[in-house]
């Protein structure tokens, strides 16, 4: 279980790292709620400076709230940031997380999602690994899993979204079958 946790979780980060993610794949927009954190419409954090943040590690409260672990880089704009972001606008809940991957899928036969909504989408993702992790029934396990495959099969979607051929859905392959080992 722990080294499932450890892959899903390092399969985020990698994604987050995407050479061009926050600077080619996107369109003119807002983000999916019209809102954005800390005021006007900002860009999304450099990947290496997302990836730095989630480097850093993020715990779970006993409310359900994500927190960086390390309150140096939490004192900083972009940890300030990242915080604002995790308590606004990331699914604290299942039902919140498939009603954002519902909200995604909507949008998967559109252009590449906006650079806001792919950092959601991320940071949902990041959120479910976590959630999977605390989750004490199996039953829990297994849906927080299954949101977590089908945001990651979101997020393949939207960077295939032109290079796919014929528009045949990228393969999550064998990690996909880790869903498939919860109950």
């Amino acid at each position: 279980m722990a080294g499932t946790m450890q892959f899903l979780a390092w399969l985020t980060v990698a994604i987050c790292l995407l050479p061009g993610v926050t600077t080619t794949y996107h369109h003119a927009g807002q983000p999916m709620d019209s809102t954005s954190v800390g005021g006007g419409p900002k860009e999304p954090e450099a990947p290496e400076v997302m990836f730095e943040l989630l480097w850093a590690g993020l715990e779970l409260d006993i409310v359900g709230q994500l927190h960086l672990q390390d309150e140096e880089l939490a004192s900083t704009r972009p940890g300030r940031r990242l915080r604002l972001l995790l308590q606004h606008q990331v699914p604290r809940d299942l039902e919140g997380a498939e009603q954002r991957l519902q909200q995604l899928q909507d949008l998967r036969k559109g252009p590449p999602l906006s650079p806001w909504d792919f950092e959601h989408l991320l940071l949902t993702g990041v959120s479910c690994v976590y959630r999977l992790h605390v989750a004490s029934e199996a039953e829990e396990r297994g849906r927080w899993a299954q949101v977590f495959t089908l945001l990651a099969q979101e997020t393949l979607w939207d960077l295939c979204k032109g290079f796919c051929p014929q528009g045949q859905p990228p393969s999550l392959g064998l990690w996909a079958s880790i869903v498939d080992s919860f109950p």
